[in-house]
């Protein structure tokens, strides 16, 4: 729990680490639910890891909490990280840019802005490109998907 940052909120629950959180997680909220199924995906040790749209169902500040966890999630690992919101991908070895079926684009998220094909575009929709704000991804809508 503590390697993806579930300790905290579950140490804050009425009896700790033994609350019954009730069928389907109903007693916690959407961002507890999805740390706690990495947590679980941790405890089980994959050698090969998806994910579907990690990040795509929490709000941006709780996103940060969850991608510090997935990066310790799939440390060690071969993962495949579906995602629309490039905040998700930008620390993977490889980024394969799929349009219609289709890979279009395939590098580094640094290789892939440099070329400013269909992968900056899509960078570019999502975060506000100021001086500095390109390293920091510095979200400018946080409900914009795409």
């Amino acid at each position: 729990a503590t390697a993806v940052g579930a300790d905290d909120f579950i140490r804050k629950m009425p009896e700790g680490y033994k609350t019954e959180v009730g069928e389907n997680g109903v007693n916690l909220s959407v961002e507890q639910r999805q740390i706690l199924s990495f947590a679980r995906a941790l405890l089980a040790d994959p050698r090969i890891l998806i994910l579907d749209e990690a990040t795509s169902s929490v709000d941006t500040r709780t996103e940060m909490q969850i991608q510090e966890a997935l990066l310790r999630l799939m440390e060690g690992r071969t993962a495949f990280v579906i995602a629309h919101r490039l905040s998700t991908i930008r620390q993977a070895d490889q980024v394969l840019v799929i349009d219609n079926g289709r890979i279009i684009e395939r590098g580094t998220h640094e290789s892939l802005l440099a070329q400013q094909g269909f992968y900056y575009n899509l960078y570019m929709s999502q975060f506000k490109i100021g001086a500095g704000a390109h390293e920091e991804g510095v979200r400018k809508d946080p409900t914009l998907q795409i």
